[in-house]
């Protein structure tokens, strides 16, 4: 059973974790095997434990100790539960603690791109994508409408970020994701087999329910940062352009909006088409 710890000091460093440490110094770059992530509110946790993530400790708010129990269940054995009153708690982390629970883990190895690629036929490719809300419901689309994986380029943020985690309600955590190697990721796609898809708004640009689209065996739908959208030479470099068609007025969706729409139509119906 875990291990009961109610904080005595804020300023012990068993709890640098949800307090004092950076997402960049969670991620550990230096050594990887020894970053953490962290996992907030119950539904958020049990996702990450149904998932096979391995817990650290968790800081959870004293009343709501009873609600963590089925939780607290699953972790092994000496596994420290810090707890403490509301206010503490706020004072502690700096902000308001979503649902009074947060539960610190082990960050998985890291996939390899190629091994996804290989094995998938209908993928996500995000280029610089940065804001962790964005990248978050961008992973719930991608689980919710046939996506069976999403490749990031090197700028993108962390999957694994707080709020990308709450905001993907742990979605992030049963779609496969990795890291693409280095600029020159069109060529991994071809290799692959994959035809790439650009979400871009221009005038030569396909429609979204293009027939065509759906009878491609390897689909890639490649989509940009929040502001510029894709680069250029990566539309370029794609062998569809597509785009939503916009009306009265409206320039284009947030990206994470035009996630949901694309992937439903080239995902979810796609898998109907073929």
């Amino acid at each position: 059973m875990a291990v009961i710890v109610p904080i005595p000091d804020f300023e012990s460093p068993v709890l640098d974790v949800y307090a004092r440490l950076t997402e960049n110094q969670l991620v550990c770059r230096e050594t990887p095997e020894a970053g953490l992530f962290i996992a907030e509110s119950a539904l958020v946790i049990e996702r990450a434990l149904d998932a096979g993530f391995v817990p650290v400790s968790f800081l959870v708010e004293t009343r709501l100790l009873a609600q963590a129990q089925p939780l607290l269940s699953r972790c092994p054995e000496e596994l420290p539960v810090y707890t403490a009153e509301l206010p503490v708690l706020e004072k502690l982390t700096g902000y308001a603690l979503t649902r009074g629970m947060l539960c610190a883990m082990r960050r998985p190895a890291p996939k390899d791109a190629a091994a996804l690629l290989r094995g998938t036929s209908c993928v996500a490719v995000l280029e610089d994508v940065v804001n962790p809300t964005n990248l978050g419901a961008i992973f719930r689309s991608a689980a919710a409408l046939g996506v069976e994986a999403v490749l990031l380029t090197r700028n993108c943020t962390d999957p694994l970020y707080r709020r990308a985690i709450r905001v993907s309600m742990g979605n992030v955590f049963f779609v496969p994701w990795a890291y693409l190697p280095d600029e020159h990721w069109q060529a991994l796609l071809k290799e692959t087999g994959f035809q790439t898809a650009a979400m871009a708004l221009r005038e030569d640009a396909r429609v979204l329910w293009d027939p065509a689209l759906t009878q491609i065996s390897k689909l890639a739908i490649v989509m940009g940062s929040e502001g510029p959208g894709l680069k250029p030479e990566t539309i370029a470099a794609c062998d569809y352009t597509v785009t939503v068609p916009m009306t009265n007025g409206v320039d284009s969706l947030n990206v994470a909006a035009a996630s949901a729409v694309a992937f439903y139509q080239l995902a979810l119906l796609r898998q109907k088409h073929r």
